[in-house]
């Protein structure tokens, strides 16, 4: 078990060196690092007006003031973010960054582990659902029930509604959580007894079972 424990240790290393700095805002910033741990390859925003431009809005939290990239949905003001991890996350917080006008997103539904949701499936009951304010800056931090965000390898975001305007707009989003390596080595032992030799299980049952009793 101790190993077990020292593996469960390695994830917080890249974190922690980031934050050595001078403390405060630099410390901040290590926290929203999960943009890192994005699998950008299936990352999909749907109703974006310009493709590839959702993925853009992940990013450093230095770099949340940065206006040149952002996102604007395309036929009404719904966004909708399916975001795969390279593991498994702790969801702690999210921050929302829009322009200070009718375009800033009003609401936030979150759904964990439900990989490539469509707008038909926003129908469903969220995993958790926030009023937004408008945020400029990036001062707004949304806390998540992290009970509920403990163990997600798939984030789904759905902008439901903006404060009026025709498409919405966003700056920038960022993830604050934990990111731990997912168990490959678990699949492995599966995949090798799925595909075992069935000769093997002939050769057991002809052998004798000897048991020694000491």
């Amino acid at each position: 078990s101790v190993t077990m424990a020292h593996g469960h240790h390695h994830c917080s290393c890249c974190c922690g060196q980031a934050a050595a700095g001078s403390g405060g805002d630099q410390e901040r910033g290590a926290a929203w690092g999960l943009y890192l741990r994005i699998d950008r390859q299936r990352l999909q925003c749907l109703n974006e007006r310009r493709e590839g431009s959702g993925a853009l809005v992940f990013r450093a939290w230095e770099e949340r003031k940065d206006r040149t990239q952002f996102v604007e949905s395309d036929d009404d003001e719904e966004l909708l973010f399916n975001i795969p991890f390279t593991g498994n996350v702790k969801l702690k917080g999210v921050i929302v960054v829009g322009e200070d006008d009718e375009t800033h997103p009003a609401e936030m539904r979150l759904f964990k582990n439900i990989p490539h949701m469509s707008f038909d499936d926003t129908g469903r009951e969220p995993d958790q659902m926030f009023s937004l304010n408008r945020d400029p800056t990036g001062e707004l931090e949304y806390p998540t029930k992290i009970a509920r965000f403990s163990n997600v390898y798939h984030l789904s975001i759905h902008f439901s509604k903006n404060f009026g305007a025709e498409t919405t707009k966003i700056f920038y989003i960022g993830l604050k959580g934990e990111w731990t390596e997912a168990h490959r080595h678990e699949v492995t032992i599966c995949n090798y007894e799925a595909s075992a030799n069935p000769a093997d299980h002939k050769l057991e049952q002809i052998t004798p079972q000897t048991h020694f009793i000491s």
